[in-house]
């Protein structure tokens, strides 16, 4: 008989093998209460023996629950599709959910009003457990959304106290350090390539390298606005580098601008790190590959996305955790910063 014919093991003819009603079975094979350590020992024992795999409904009818959680993406699929963060951020939730048997659902929008919907129907249809609330907005309406839904959620690096369970990594710090970097290099007209204003995470960065330019007395003024994508940051180069009063050193909040920024750069005929210095933000691999290589600080989305994971399926068991915070993005030096006297520039 071929594999695909086989006929597949049921909780029936475990518990038939057993000698125990389908009760009894159903109940040592989803770890409840109701029969005697003896009794689940041999079931189990039993369910090995043939090979039994519960399946996912029948999990959910008796337990009623669904064993999913779920992540909906909120942005326009070209930016998805060249961004790494998100396959690392996938990886570590993909992590903690195999070995519990929760599965992900993900969905991808484009606009906040879809992801309100698509938040909005995987609860009511009771597709899945919990939910993961990433990227935030200013005022972001998912949090809201999922009190108002009574639904399990997980705050992804939110900057100020929420009332949901938070996991972070502090991005102040590092851009603190990075900003600093090119001041201690010299530099003194230091541009920022900010990410889109309205997500807690361009802020965070933003107002990291002004109060850090601030501090050391320096013009605060020189923002562009990006939206992380590579184009952003060609565009930021070409607003900032054809200036007659261009820079000498930019902070850009996320590597793929800065990857963006330096090609165009020296597409422009200018050098990077003589004519200018520039700094990213994530660690991705890319920043590694580019020549000159990127200086960054490497964040950590696998990991803060297990940690999240785990907060979310404590919150689902009916648990009450902590807010949890993952140690800092570490500083990683490359080529494409140098003191600004390289270049006759002080």
């Amino acid at each position: 008989m071929s594999a695909s014919s086989r006929k597949r093991t049921t909780i029936v003819d475990v518990a038939r093998v057993a000698g125990v009603a389908i009760s009894s079975a159903s109940a040592a094979l989803n770890g409840r209460p109701g029969v005697s350590d003896a009794t689940r020992k041999r079931i189990l024992e039993v369910a090995d023996e043939l090979g039994f795999v519960p399946s996912l409904r029948g999990r959910s009818l008796s337990t009623d629950r669904a064993f999913t959680v779920g992540l909906v993406v909120q942005r326009e699929i070209d930016v998805l599709e060249a961004d790494p963060f998100f396959g690392a951020f996938i990886g570590g939730i993909e992590e903690v959910l195999a070995p519990r048997g929760y599965a992900l659902v993900l969905q991808v929008s484009t606009g906040e009003r879809e992801t309100i919907e698509r938040y909005r129907m995987l609860a009511l249809n009771r597709r899945v457990d919990g939910v993961f609330v990433n990227e935030l907005r200013i005022d972001d309406p998912r949090v809201a959304l999922a009190r108002e839904l009574d639904m399990p959620a997980v705050a992804v690096n939110p900057d100020t106290l929420l009332p949901l369970p938070s996991v972070r990594q502090d991005a102040v710090a590092p851009m603190q350090e990075l900003t600093g970097l090119l001041i201690d290099q010299g530099h003194r007209s230091i541009a920022h390539v900010a990410g889109p204003p309205e997500f807690v995470h361009s802020r965070s960065r933003h107002r990291a390298w002004e109060e850090t330019m601030a501090a050391a007395g320096l013009d605060t003024g020189r923002v562009v606005e990006g939206d992380f994508s590579y184009r952003g940051g060609q565009a930021a180069a070409r607003q900032l580098m054809t200036a007659p009063d261009r820079p000498t050193g930019v902070v850009c909040a996320n590597d793929l601008m800065a990857v963006g920024f330096i090609r165009e750069c020296q597409d422009l005929g200018l050098d990077v790190p003589g004519d200018v210095s520039v700094t990213g933000y994530d660690g991705i691999a890319l920043g590694t590959y580019i020549r000159p290589t990127l200086t960054t600080a490497r964040t950590s989305p696998r990991r803060l996305a297990a940690e999240a994971a785990r907060v979310l399926l404590e919150t689902i068991d009916g648990g009450a955790p902590v807010d949890r915070e993952i140690p800092p993005a570490e500083i990683v030096l490359g080529e494409s910063t140098a003191p600004a006297r390289a270049a006759g520039r002080m």
